[in-house]
């Protein structure tokens, strides 16, 4: 009986699905840090089952979501496993034990219970003023995402190339008033955040065929996005190029006109008609 043979009887684990997908399709670890921003540790962690390695069951399950995103296993099978996989193997870590029994007899002072009374109370009088004036910091406006995803789950941010070019597409003047309809659609899962000058529009996963046109009144509408490439953009229902590729993160402008600068728009293909008689 072969190797293969005498594991049949075993259940295959989240990381052991993973890590078939990956090699199958002749992936490393490496490249899949790449398309996730997941430290490689964690990534290993994730492949044998490692949980007590990562920082908690939510790391665990959202590594995971994302490596199947990565290689394009169903999210919703690799999640069912490792919830089976954490109830049994996952354990928290134990409250340390105090080495000497306290002496109730003993307590503090009433100078130290009044002097840490004082310094607590310094505190939060130093929170609210570092929170709610400016009177210690020079307040500027920021348009940097909301927590998403990769936030929340510590991903490790793009690597800028040295000397590159700034990510952000350059916004190039275009005439007045010549406006048109913004179209994007997802070719493929898809995290965006996209924003406006008078907050965020829409900050979430868009599904592979999924379209969002982008309000004509949006002011300065701008797209935040890990997977650039897996975006098709129309302007009146016609192709315009990439907002970027897969190799790093972008933030760009989406106004119409900024999508006429980008180049020029090319008709979508309409549906062939009749060979003419020859």
């Amino acid at each position: 009986m072969s190797e293969g043979d005498g594991n049949a009887g075993t259940p295959r684990t989240a990381g052991m699905m993973l890590r078939s997908a990956r090699e199958a399709q002749g992936l490393s670890l490496s490249d899949i840090g790449q398309r996730t921003r997941i430290p490689l540790r964690h990534l290993e962690a994730v492949e044998e089952s490692n949980f007590q390695s990562l920082p908690s069951i939510t790391y665990s399950m959202g590594f995971g979501r994302a490596y199947a995103r990565a290689v394009g296993v169903d999210e919703t099978e690799i999640a069912r496993a490792l919830r089976a996989e954490l109830a049994v193997s996952y354990q928290r870590p134990e409250p340390l034990q105090d080495l000497e029994p306290f002496d109730t007899r003993r307590g503090p002072s009433t100078g130290v219970v009044a002097a840490a009374a004082a310094i607590a109370i310094l505190i939060l009088l130093a929170v609210g003023l570092w929170f709610g004036t400016s009177l210690f910091r020079n307040d500027e406006p920021v348009t940097s995402p909301q927590a998403t995803v990769a936030g929340d789950l510590g991903m490790l941010p793009p690597a800028t190339p040295t000397g590159a070019a700034a990510v952000s597409a350059p916004v190039a003047a275009a005439p007045a008033g010549t406006g048109g309809q913004v179209t994007l659609t997802a070719t493929g899962p898809v995290w965006v955040r996209i924003f406006d000058a008078s907050g965020t529009l829409v900050n979430k996963e868009m599904a592979a065929g999924e379209r969002y046109d982008v309000p004509m009144t949006a002011r300065d509408p701008q797209i935040r996005t890990g997977r650039p490439d897996l975006i098709t953009v129309t302007l009146n229902g016609s192709n315009v190029p990439p907002l970027g590729t897969a190799e790093r993160a972008i933030t760009t402008g989406i106004s119409a006109d900024v999508i006429r600068a980008r180049g020029n728009a090319t008709p979508t293909p309409a549906p062939s008609s009749a060979a003419s008689a020859q």
